[in-house]
């Protein structure tokens, strides 16, 4: 972890969707910040927004799937060149009404054994390694 000092830091909720042994993954597209990078689902909190509302509205947005938070995986503090960030990650559950429904490209279902394999942002490296290491069994 590393953190900027004197940097306001950008706050981002970030929804860790899983489902089986499977976890919501896109790719964030040219002219992104870290374009070509995996990323969960998720952005800036808006003002007054919990880093949970956040996650759960960006997921809507970006995937067109409900989804519910239950809780806080992590938080993360980190400094890129384009500046500081805290990032918050919920796992999140599809809600019972879009349970059928497919993600919205470029967002897929993505095994979790897999993820450790995907280019994520640095920010991601820790909670890469325990949903690898747990197998997504890190489920409340």
């Amino acid at each position: 972890m590393s953190s900027g000092a004197g940097q306001t830091a950008t706050l981002v909720g970030v929804a860790v969707v899983l489902r089986d042994e499977y976890c919501l993954v896109g790719v964030r597209s040219a002219g992104q910040v870290l374009a070509g990078r995996a990323e969960f689902p998720g952005g800036k909190c808006e003002l007054g927004e919990s880093f949970a509302e956040c996650a759960a509205r960006e997921t809507l947005e970006e995937t067109g799937l409900e989804v519910v938070p239950r809780r806080c995986l992590r938080r993360v503090d980190h400094t890129y060149d384009h500046g500081t960030v805290r990032i918050e990650f919920w796992q999140c559950d599809v809600s019972n009404r879009a349970v059928d429904r497919a993600p919205t490209p470029p967002f897929n279902w993505v095994p979790i054994e897999m993820l450790a394999s995907l280019p994520f942002p640095e920010a991601n490296r820790e909670i890469i390694r325990e949903l690898v290491s747990q197998g997504g069994g890190n489920r409340a």
